[in-house]
């Protein structure tokens, strides 16, 4: 049994040896945490390099050193000597070393400069056969910079003019220049230097749009995920081939025009817009306001112009509300099939840095920054007065509702306003001393909760004590913020296996990455985590779990220095705490592993690879690499069987009503701990009670579905489809003012979402105001569509149009209302 500190590189004989990689002495780990903690603290530099390490090994390596205090858990892990770095975890395809989608800083990796990288793979090496992940820190923003590690290079499809089916991909940073791009090209397609070339995007609709620009940054040229770019050659006789098939091909227009687009559009408003990279969000938010007729017949009719507020110190100078008019203009009057929005979006990046980039962001986030972008730069109030916020004291509803109302106008009265804003009503109430307070509120849109799911479904290998059974795996049904008690419980009813007899832990690298307690929360386990659960006898004071590890032994290198890798299963089993002995460990261990995993065992073999030393709680089986080949199956080793649990297919997602999300969003609660109310009859916070209410609703009301959430160890999208009606959603019920109007909306748009967490895809459902019709708008690709295809699971924010008195109502039949179309769920855009 080796020490559970005992360094996998280095004589493995002698645990207390320090590794040593080409011959030089490794500091202590007092000394390496100091070194790197002090190297993790330097800012972020543009142009600098940093390097990306699993966070897996890091937090062992973090454990090994006692970097943090707290860190230090679970039997004798604190000890235990991380290997060499290993990046297999970040990779969805080893062989090509490809990154993973999605993966989020300090989560799945973290972060170190080059001097920290360096560091440590002299003291730690790297996994034979990866490669270091370096990437460079780029800038972001306009007039408000700042720095970030591009995790993701962009993918770029190149090809020749001449030959433009063969495309090569290649991959680049956002700050490497067009001509860097061309340079790649030249060399890729073997052009003479001599010789002149231009560049240009090729986009989907076989239109080409030129490069222009050679020492425009990646990211100033708007390049994205799977943009192709082709490179042509002039001819001979001073042309250009472009030129020469311009009435095939359509128009070309430069990068550095406003807008570009291409040939006309049959019917007003029916144009798409072109995916700068990754902004299929912002697509998809404009569609939906482009398709709000009040909204676009204010900015057609040049009724904006009289209204702009250059001097409203919350505004933008009146620049978004301008661009927003350009843009809305180029929609519906050019009748352009498509146009690239790029100065839209140049002017929302310059007040607004996380949407100066060309990384997803959210389609509702962009909508509220918008909406309230646009009311600041019309807000017909050029002074705004002061006014003090008032309780209700006891006064009737409709007297505090007005007056809130009335204070709110005073202070914002634009269009935006006119169109969009309606009034909450709060009512908190003291749980001491009963104190009601209520409070009208402005609201823009409506965000609604959806239905949470209480369970989770995970899935988990159970090792049985006695080794003629082979791992299972299973799969249970356990409360989403339940415990890892609650996993055993869920786990012994399916397999019979005691509950108090399971030991829950997550492997890891053929090790133990953590050893969970019975009362750790199950949302810090997340899916990519490899789950197994031990059966063991239960410990007690005279028994212990002991964690056995298998290292092969590698011979000794020209340095003179030899080397020890883990392989194969960790395992536990249950020994004596008191008076154990060598021969009775040795039983224990072959008990486990004899009859199984190896052919060729025997007492001789186990003495001669295992050394023992009852200090430490860790056991460590050494072979050497002859003895591995023939004694061990690495076939058998890693097999599993299934449970018919794993063979039950999952429940579909259930569809819940657009009323249930309202009822739950009206649903008295009680404030949590973290976020209490100041009682002003008690002089203290409380954990009041709080209601919201609708007192009235907009022209144009924005319904936004909850669907995301997220915090540093529970990532989640709910895909449930939420059934909203087309038509005929009457919201007076929901209305408390007893003296309202009826309110009775019509949908008139939808932006969509496909995809999961940090990614996906943006598309918009519009109906069009000119002939009544619905058509889905998928970036620069506009097409008809039909009521039965808008209610999915993938509408993620609704607009709904107001029926007014003297609107006559084209009732036909509700649509029915199906479920998701599966097929578009593969249309996703990369990060």
């Amino acid at each position: 049994m080796a020490e559970g500190g005992g360094p996998e590189s280095g004589n493995a004989s002698d645990p207390d040896e320090k590794p040593v990689i080409a011959e030089t002495p490794v500091p202590s780990t007092e000394s390496q945490k100091q070194s790197i903690g002090t190297l993790l603290k330097r800012p972020l530099r543009k142009g600098d390099e940093w390097y990306l390490i699993d966070s897996r090994w890091f937090k062992q390596w973090k454990k090994y050193v006692g970097f943090d205090s707290w860190d230090l858990y679970n039997v004798g892990e604190h000890n235990l000597y991380p290997g060499p770095i290993d990046n297999s975890g970040l990779f969805s395809d080893h062989k090509s070393q490809t990154l993973k989608e999605h993966l989020i800083d300090e989560l799945d990796y973290v972060l170190v400069p080059t001097e920290a990288w360096n560091k440590l793979v002299s003291w730690y090496g790297c996994l034979d056969g990866q490669k270091p992940i370096i990437r460079k820190v780029v800038e972001h923003g306009m007039f408000v910079k700042h720095c970030k590690v591009e995790v993701y290079l962009l993918e770029l499809n190149l090809c020749d003019n001449d030959n433009i089916d063969k495309v090569v991909t290649r991959h680049f940073s956002k700050a490497d220049t067009i001509d860097t791009i061309e340079k790649e090209m030249r060399s890729l397609f073997d052009i003479p230097s001599e010789k002149e070339t231009r560049l240009w995007n090729k986009y989907m609709s076989n239109t080409y749009e030129q490069l222009n620009k050679l020492d425009s940054t990646v990211q100033d040229a708007g390049l994205f995920q799977g943009q192709v770019l082709v490179i042509e050659k002039k001819n001979e006789d001073g042309t250009w081939p472009r030129q020469t098939c311009h009435s095939k091909l359509g128009s070309y227009n430069s990068y550095s025009s406003s807008y570009s687009y291409r040939e006309s559009s049959a019917q007003e408003g029916l144009c798409g817009l072109s995916n700068l990279g990754n902004t299929c969000f912002m697509n998809s938010a404009l569609q939906c306001l482009s398709n709000t007729p009040p909204l676009t017949e204010y900015f057609l009719e040049d009724r904006y112009e009289a209204e702009i507020n250059r001097e409203n110190p919350l505004g933008m100078r009146g620049e978004i509300a301008e661009a927003y008019a350009d843009l809305v203009k180029q929609m519906w009057l050019s009748r352009s099939s498509y146009v690239a929005p790029r100065t839209f979006k140049t002017q929302v990046g310059r007040f607004a840095p996380q949407f100066s980039g060309y990384q997803q962001q959210d389609s509702q986030e962009l909508l509220a920054f918008l909406l309230d972008g646009l009311h600041e730069d019309l807000n017909r109030v050029k002074k705004k007065p002061y006014l003090a916020l008032r309780d209700a004291e006891g006064r009737p509803d409709e007297i505090v509702a007005k007056e809130a109302w009335a204070n709110h106008r005073l202070r914002n009265d634009s269009v935006i306003v006119d169109i969009f804003h309606g009034l909450f009503k709060s009512t908190l109430v003291c749980p001491e001393c009963s104190k009601v307070s209520v409070t009208f509120d402005p609201f823009c849109y409506l965000t609604l909760p959806l239905p949470m799911k209480k369970d989770r479904t995970m899935e988990v290998f159970l090792v049985r004590t006695d080794p003629q059974f082979r791992p299972m795996q299973y799969r249970v049904v356990v409360p989403k913020m339940g415990a890892v008690a609650d996993l055993c419980s869920a786990l012994a009813k399916l397999s019979g296996v005691p509950s108090e007899n399971m030991v829950v832990a997550d492997v890891y690298n053929h090790r133990f990455h953590k050893i969970y307690k019975r009362d750790d929360g199950l949302n810090h386990i997340l899916e990519k985590d490899d789950i197994f659960v031990y059966e063991v006898l239960e410990e007690d004071s005279e028994k212990m779990n002991l964690p056995v590890y298998f290292r092969e032994r590698h011979a000794k290198h020209s340095g003179g220095s030899s080397g020890t890798m883990l392989f194969g299963q960790p395992l536990l089993i249950t020994v004596q705490r008191h008076n154990l002995t060598v021969d009775t460990l040795y039983e224990r261990v072959l008990e486990r592993i004899g009859l199984v995993l190896f052919f060729c065992w025997s007492i001789s073999i186990l003495h001669q690879f295992c050394h023992c030393n009852l200090a430490h709680s860790t056991v460590a089986i050494d072979w050497d690499s002859d003895t591995r080949k023939l004694c061990y199956d690495d076939q058998e080793a890693e097999a599993y069987d299934k449970h018919e649990s794993m063979l039950h297919a999952q429940k579909k997602k259930t569809t819940v009503a657009l009323r249930e999300c309202i009822e739950l969003f009206t649903t008295m609660e009680t404030l949590g701990e973290h976020d209490p109310w100041y009682c002003p009859t008690c002089k203290k916070h409380q954990q009041a009670t709080k209601k919201f209410d609708l007192w009235s609703l907009p022209r144009i009301l924005v319904v936004h579905l909850k669907r995301f959430s997220y915090n540093r160890c529970w990532r989640d999208k709910l895909d449930t489809v939420v059934d909203f009606p087309i038509r005929d959603l009457n919201m007076s019920e929901f209305v408390c003012d007893p003296k309202a109007d009826p309110y009775v909306y019509d949908l008139i748009a939808v932006s969509n979402h496909y995809g999961g967490m940090g990614g996906g895809h943006y598309t918009a459902y519009g109906k069009n105001k000119m002939d009544g019709k619905w058509y889905y708008f998928d970036d620069s690709s506009v097409s008809s569509s039909t009521e039965d295809q808008i209610v999915t699971k993938a509408a993620y924010v609704l607009f709904y149009q107001r029926r007014d008195a003297d609107t006559p109502s084209k009732s036909t039949p509700s649509a029915s209302l199906g479920g998701a179309p599966e097929t578009l769920d593969d249309h996703m855009d990369t990060n």
